[in-house]
């Protein structure tokens, strides 16, 4: 789901696209927010545009929704055929990732997007560590490599 996009600014630079669960939206598998103060204070305060969304949401996935995690690798192995995205019910919710990771690339292409500020550990927006399992892991959610591997540029919070 898009919560919300301002229009390109009068330098010309794109949106930021941003986890909302950063700034307060609801979205989180548990049905919370992971509100980051400090990014709240600087998208209101000018730090703009913008563009908050939530991939999993964007998936189709229920707010709140058993909790995901990779079996086999991070999002790169996802992306590659390498590994799956499961939820703690032992539904395989891969193809629910891949479809969001693929319209959220397709979203910043046309928006003009090159920085991302991402939720770190997320199955979706994860871009420094994630649970393969139960294991924190280094590696990048399946979006987060997605838009990586567009040339966007990742910021973890």
């Amino acid at each position: 789901m898009i919560w919300g996009m301002s229009a390109t600014d009068d330098a010309g630079r794109g949106p930021i696209l941003v986890s909302a669960c950063l700034v307060g939206a609801a979205c989180r598998y548990d049905g919370a927010a992971r509100t980051d103060a400090a990014l709240v204070a600087e998208l209101t305060g000018g730090g703009g545009p913008w563009v908050l969304l939530c991939p999993e949401q964007m998936a189709g996935l229920p707010t709140p929704r058993a909790r995901s995690f990779f079996v086999g690798g991070p999002g790169a192995d996802v992306i590659d055929g390498r590994a799956c995205v499961m939820n703690a019910d032992g539904t395989d919710v891969t193809d629910a990732f891949l479809a969001a990771a693929r319209q959220v690339v397709a979203l910043c292409r046309e928006w003009g997007v090159r920085r991302a500020i991402l939720k770190d550990r997320s199955p979706a927006c994860g871009c420094t560590c994630v649970y393969v399992g139960e294991q924190l892991t280094p590696g990048r959610g399946v979006t987060a490599e997605a838009l990586a591997q567009a040339g966007i540029e990742l910021e973890c919070r």
